[in-house]
């Protein structure tokens, strides 16, 4: 059975090249191609016009010009759910992989990855849901859910969470993106306490980076994705 598969990169040979490779894989068929997100939006609302399925995948970049990854990503979570977005990038910063995260993409994956790290990604995605790229990616899957998995359900993981630490993640999940030295000033606190509470979360719920946390509040519900 294959599996359908949006591009959106605008590099033409960028996409050439990661059609010819999806097309390699064998089980995954490359269907759209476009050169930023409004090309896609229009793609996908043909598709539905003329009642054919929409791509299982979208493998989008998050720096492109008239409609980027991250608008592109928002607008499939809120209008086609069922089109699981993996965010291809060159830049692993956690702000990055954070927002992309926050925004709703299932997988984040560099460009400098081999195509059997991106065959592993598609895999992932059909297989879970869920992919994230070798940088980040064990850091993220423990992060998200590795001292989480000890807790029964989401009332447990929020009862080991003080109403100040609930605070400070609520603030690293903005979608504004404030510094540690920002949130400091809005909570009224030194920044060496936000580093405590930066730590103690760290320590509650195994988590390793900013991104991690932003991940780790989304699955789990304890902020909105689509706040802001």
């Amino acid at each position: 059975m294959e599996h359908s598969v949006a591009l959106v990169d605008d590099h033409h040979l960028m996409r050439n090249g990661l059609t010819t490779t999806v097309n390699g894989f064998g089980v995954y068929q490359v269907v759209i191609e476009a050169g930023h997100g409004g090309e896609l939006v229009e793609a996908i609302e043909l598709l539905r016009k003329v009642g054919q399925p929409l791509p299982r995948i979208a493998i989008v970049d998050l720096n492109m010009p008239v409609m980027d990854g991250y608008a592109t990503i928002t607008w499939l979570k809120a209008n086609a759910p069922e089109v699981l977005p993996l965010a291809l990038t060159m830049d692993s910063a956690d702000t990055v992989v954070a927002r992309a995260v926050h925004l709703g993409a299932r997988g984040f994956l560099l460009k400098t990855v081999r195509p059997a790290v991106l065959k592993l990604a598609l895999d992932s995605l059909v297989l879970t849901g869920y992919y994230y790229s070798d940088k980040v990616g064990e850091a993220m899957r423990s992060n998200a859910v590795g001292h989480a998995n000890q807790l029964r359900d989401q009332k447990d993981i929020r009862s080991g969470i003080t109403a100040r630490e609930m605070e400070f993640l609520q603030l690293v999940c903005d979608p504004s993106e404030p510094t540690y030295e920002q949130i400091a000033d809005r909570m009224g606190i030194s920044r060496r306490t936000v580093e405590n509470h930066r730590v103690a979360l760290f320590e509650k719920f195994g988590i390793k980076s900013k991104a991690g946390m932003v991940l780790f509040a989304v699955r789990w519900g304890l902020v909105d994705p689509k706040a802001g």
